[in-house]
């Protein structure tokens, strides 16, 4: 397994660890709790798993040539590690009320079948083909899309350990 994704992996685990689903339910007005932040990260695996499931069948990667738009934004976020605060999910993406349980249960199995299927896909297809198109930044590579989960992750992470700091002391 990719060592980056091996990392955020522990790290969401450690995150969220000890905490019960009443404190995982706890939230700010207007904000995600640390349930539908795993939820919408979960959600993310599970698309790209997908997505690269089709490039399979397929037996072609379906990506695009990016626009200029899309290639800056990749940039940002992949080259820099940087994904810029206020972006709406999309709607995808979004979470749905899926139990708190199930989706903090199966976090690691989805991080490890997407990191499987993404190197399914880079062997099959080379290095640096574009396997599969991000549905902001557009298309991407294995080492790209692999990049691109771990800062994300890593930005829910934080997320979450804020939510945990701030949780009223009669949870």
């Amino acid at each position: 397994m990719d060592r980056r994704l091996e990392d955020l992996k522990r790290a969401l685990e450690s995150a969220v660890s000890g905490m019960s689903d009443q404190q995982l339910s706890w939230h700010p007005p207007e904000k995600w709790c640390a349930a539908e932040v795993l939820e919408h990260l979960y959600l993310t695996y599970t698309g790209t798993i997908r997505g690269f499931e089709k490039v399979l069948q397929a037996d072609k990667p379906p990506a695009a040539r990016p626009t200029r738009k899309q290639r800056w934004q990749t940039l940002v976020v992949v080259g820099f590690g940087y994904l810029p605060k206020g972006r709406k999910s999309p709607p995808m993406v979004l979470p749905r009320g899926l139990p708190a349980t199930e989706v903090r249960g199966e976090m690691a199995e989805r991080i490890e079948s997407m990191d499987q299927i993404i190197g399914e896909c880079e062997a099959r297809f080379g290095r640096d083909a574009k396997l599969l198109d991000h549905p902001i930044l557009g298309p991407l590579t294995a080492r790209q899309w692999r990049k691109f989960h771990v800062v994300h992750g890593r930005l829910h992470e934080k997320q979450i350990r804020r939510l945990r700091k701030a949780l009223p002391p009669s949870l």
